[in-house]
């Protein structure tokens, strides 16, 4: 059974049995490379039976799916879905594999009639939360603080899966009563706003008259025009930004080691020295950046000269020490946002290089219990005033 988009590009390829069980499926990526679904792969995972995921172009007419074994997720009745499984290594996946799979989960759930779902897994990272926004809407809706409910069990999950477009020229959008998402040539754009949560979007999708935009976004503006597109997804334009000339200077450690303390901050416990670490391994440095906000390399991350151009001129404009002190947090925070992702995933990979033994130690230690995250932060907005005043 294959499922299309409204262009006539396929979306999924599922494979049942003739007692009803799913034998296989294939979901595309953004990218338009697949990932296959082996069910009932193997009973090696923490939590016994659980389906394998691959890279692979598709399925041969005999075995099973070739291609590159990526993680496995506890096993799932393909036919009755009554849950949201947990996925063993997340980071083993391409960029939009998660949500491609949770989206295929989604729209076989409502098919089947599943009003609510849960997920009851070891792991409910922000990440994931922010990943089931995309094809699920969470319960209670007025839910206080959707995150920390999620977080300790108290979110329940319906179905709401989005439509998927694929286009020529790398362009990928989904659509769930308007554009949400956005992904051209490896460069991915989000709304802001899923349900009551308001995410950080520094490459975001818009309303405008004309239609749809996508742009970078920092501070509170639009700092670049990349895409129009129509509001049922259709490519109009591609927008091709004024460069700008930009001298490369450093990022003060004080900075870089504010910007790694608010990212710790949003992070599991054992990965907080960690990051400091990776964080202060890695060379910053403000500098040109074509068609992004960040430019992210093995030992060296460079941040687009045009948003300290434009904190510069905020702060410029503002009187008064204490608003701009608020306006270099919010600065910092969005930097955290920028690079966030790369750094946890830096310390993830460093922290299970480690031997058993000292990973275990890592999980076991208590969080820290000073201040010195604060601290830092404080130091840093310090040292990111004297930076835009220069």
């Amino acid at each position: 059974m294959q499922s299309f988009d409204r262009h006539g590009h396929p979306v999924s390829e599922l494979a049942w049995t003739r007692d009803g069980a799913l034998a296989s499926a294939r979901v595309r990526l953004p990218d338009g490379e697949w990932l296959a679904i082996e069910p009932r792969a193997t009973t090696a995972a923490p939590w016994g039976l659980a389906d394998r995921v691959w890279r692979a172009e598709r399925f041969p007419e005999v075995g099973g799916p070739s291609g590159e074994p990526l993680t496995v997720f506890e096993a799932l009745d393909w036919a009755r879905i009554d849950r949201i499984p947990p996925l063993a290594e997340p980071t083993r996946l391409p960029p939009g594999g998660g949500t491609a799979v949770l989206n295929l989960i989604a729209e076989l759930a409502r098919e089947q009639g599943a009003a609510r779902l849960a997920y009851r897994g070891p792991y409910p990272t922000e990440q994931l939360f922010l990943a089931l926004l995309e094809s699920f809407r969470y319960e209670p809706a007025d839910a206080a603080d959707p995150l920390a409910a999620f977080m300790s069990g108290g979110l329940a999950w319906t179905p709401a899966p989005h439509e998927r477009l694929f286009a020529a020229d790398g362009l990928y959008v989904q659509r769930r009563g308007r554009v949400e998402k956005v992904v051209f040539q490896g460069t991915t754009y989000y709304r802001p706003d899923w349900q009551s949560i308001t995410r950080q979007a520094p490459r975001r999708v818009r309303d405008v008259p004309e239609g749809v935009l996508c742009s970078l976004w920092a501070l509170g503006r639009p700092l670049e025009d990349h895409l129009l597109l129509s509001s049922e997804g259709d490519l109009r334009c591609v927008l091709e930004p004024v460069p700008h000339a930009c001298p490369t200077s450093p990022i003060g450690p004080e900075i870089v080691a504010g910007v790694a303390a608010i990212v710790a901050a949003g992070s599991a416990p054992p990965l907080v020295p960690v990051i400091e670490d990776v964080a202060g391994a890695v060379a910053f440095e403000w500098g040109a950046v074509a068609r992004d906000l960040v430019l992210i390399e093995a030992e060296r991350i460079r941040v687009s000269g045009r948003f300290r151009r434009v904190l510069a001129e905020l702060i410029t404009a503002t009187r008064g020490r204490r608003p701009r002190g608020t306006l270099a947090l919010a600065a910092l925070v969005e930097l955290g946002a920028l690079v966030g992702d790369t750094v946890r995933a830096r310390a993830q990979a460093r922290l299970a290089a480690l031997p058993p033994a000292a990973q275990a130690a890592a999980l076991d230690a208590p969080p820290a219990a000073d201040d010195r995250h604060a601290r830092a932060i404080g130091d840093a907005i310090e040292a990111l005033l004297r930076d835009v005043e220069a």
